[in-house]
């Protein structure tokens, strides 16, 4: 006998701590004798961060971790989520076996080509747990939404959960230029970001402000408080092992102080010989190889897909007349481009000679929305990802014009995703509250949605941590600032309805179970 429930209620405790193997508090007696009769109830759904998505209910004592229950493998690809969660739950990493043991967690790959890779099944009957997927990530997330089970409720019901996401692309960006955070921090937010089924974290690492990796290329760029390559691999690993892909960021042709500090012949001036803060002469062909050079020899450092090429705020277009404050970079497009060429057409120029260059080292290009444009003769190219995240520059475009083009967009609003610290300009600190009530991947900017014909063009969505006034908050008041935003934005892109909680029962569930 069974029903089938659509649970959105969330919230369970999650552990972020810089411990992978420590594992739960595990019940001391065994679990009951799995006897799934009309004696017990139906099951009910469980809670969990983002809410499972669909359970069928069934009657029968569920599932509790007990120390020499096993865990087990069908393949050996499996491996890495077989250890993590055994160490959690305090159980045995049995490896590949065929056999069933009372107590089994069992993980398996069920190679259904034509089924989202991220989806899973979690089957809790007979005294066993199977998780079952098309891929790794689907069994890793039935993993997380076990681990969430124990955590809050001691024990994971009985009955299958059925589960995916709504959206690929679920993200964080951290901006390390502006202000540096120790690698063990963003290690515990990378912990933290894979129990709440995300698969990004951004890494904007070149700024005015600060360089933020070692490099091999270009050491002079580089400031005092950096990460290690050493360090960056080691953040790699653990993000692969989450299934989360980190997407480096080198801003350009704005936002490059950093590396113009070392090399100031680069910057670009005024007719009347006035630098402009941040801004690379992109008339100037070293200018490319400089940045070209930096982007290839990242790209062997950060094996993910994605590449985040900036192209926001670059301030020779932020003037009345760029033609003629900046007759060099005029000068330059008219040579490339043809006689009507302006300096937006050679700005977008310098966005797509970058893209060729990530694109080069097989990685999908993305880029800020202010740095796409429209009526010049040089068009961004089709399949640079649109980083949504503002409507309020210089000829701001309404984000249904990059739909209506075709365009893939993430979703970055920065009403309700930047976190910038101090609170410069209007911007206030986003709480979870607004995100869970408010905010949808449709709504790009502003409050309103776009139309849901352009739904399957909306990607996804990415929390956003800017250092503008990097002393104004410590790394633990960041951790804490961004701990319930964080919990409403997985829901919320995890499944985009309506949640069956209010505000209040999920702040609530998620205080008490922390």
């Amino acid at each position: 006998m069974g029903a089938v429930v659509v649970a959105s209620g969330v919230g369970i405790g999650l552990w972020a701590s810089g411990d992978d193997d420590g594992p739960a508090a595990a019940p001391s007696s065994p679990s009951p004798t799995p006897s799934p009769t009309r004696s017990y109830p139906l099951s009910e759904a469980p809670r969990t961060i983002p809410a499972v998505r669909e359970h069928t209910a069934e009657r029968g004592p569920g599932w509790r971790p007990v120390p020499g229950h096993r865990v087990v493998v069908s393949d050996p690809a499996l491996a890495d989520e077989g250890r993590l969660t055994a160490g959690e739950l305090g159980l045995t990493y049995a490896g590949e076996k065929d056999d069933e043991r009372p107590g089994d967690v069992r993980l398996e790959l069920n190679r259904d080509s034509g089924a989202n890779p991220e989806s899973y099944t979690l089957t809790v009957r007979g005294g066993r747990v199977t998780v079952s997927g098309p891929g790794e990530a689907g069994v890793f997330y039935g993993t997380r939404t076990l681990k969430q089970e124990i955590r809050g409720a001691g024990a994971a019901p009985e009955g299958v959960v059925r589960d995916e996401p709504a959206k690929p692309r679920r993200g964080m960006m951290l901006d390390i230029a502006r202000k540096h955070y120790d690698a063990g921090w963003i290690e515990d937010r990378i912990r933290e970001l894979g129990d709440l089924k995300y698969n990004e974290i951004g890494l904007h690492f070149s700024d005015d402000q600060g360089f933020r990796i070692e490099s091999g290329s270009h050491p002079e760029i580089v400031s005092k408080d950096h990460l290690t390559k050493a360090q960056v691999r080691r953040i790699v690993e653990l993000a692969e092992s989450r299934h989360i892909t980190v997407v480096p960021e080198i801003d350009s042709p704005g936002h490059l102080g950093a590396v113009i500090d070392a090399h100031p012949d680069l910057q670009l001036r005024k007719a009347n010989g006035e630098a402009v803060r941040g801004a690379i002469d992109i008339a100037n062909s070293e200018s490319a190889e400089i940045v070209d050079d930096l982007l290839d020899e990242y790209a062997g450092l950060f094996p993910g897909g994605r590449w985040h090429l900036g192209g926001d705020e670059y301030q020779a277009l932020v003037v009345p007349d760029p033609e003629a404050t900046f007759p060099g970079l005029a000068a330059a497009a008219r040579e490339k481009y043809g006689s009507g060429a302006t300096v937006e057409d050679l700005t977008t120029g310098w966005l797509n000679d970058r893209a060729a260059t990530v694109r080069a080292n097989d990685r999908v290009p993305r880029a800020w929305n202010d740095g796409f444009f429209t009526g010049g003769s040089v068009q961004a190219d089709e399949d640079i990802e649109v980083a949504y995240w503002t409507g309020k520059e210089i000829g701001a475009r309404d984000p249904v014009e990059y739909l209506a083009e075709g365009r893939d967009v993430i979703n970055y609003n920065d009403e309700f995703l930047y976190y910038v610290l101090g609170e410069p300009l209007t911007f206030v600190y986003p709480t979870g509250e607004r995100i869970y009530e408010q905010w949808t991947p449709r709504v790009l900017r502003g409050t309103e949605p776009v139309p849901a014909r352009y739904d399957r063009q909306i990607l996804g969505g990415s929390f956003a941590i800017w250092g503008d006034l990097p002393r104004s908050q410590t790394q633990e008041q960041v951790a804490a600032g961004i701990r319930m935003p964080l919990r409403a934005l997985a829901q919320k892109l995890w499944d985009a309805g309506e949640p069956t909680l209010s505000w209040a029962e999920f702040r609530t569930l998620a205080g008490r179970l922390g």
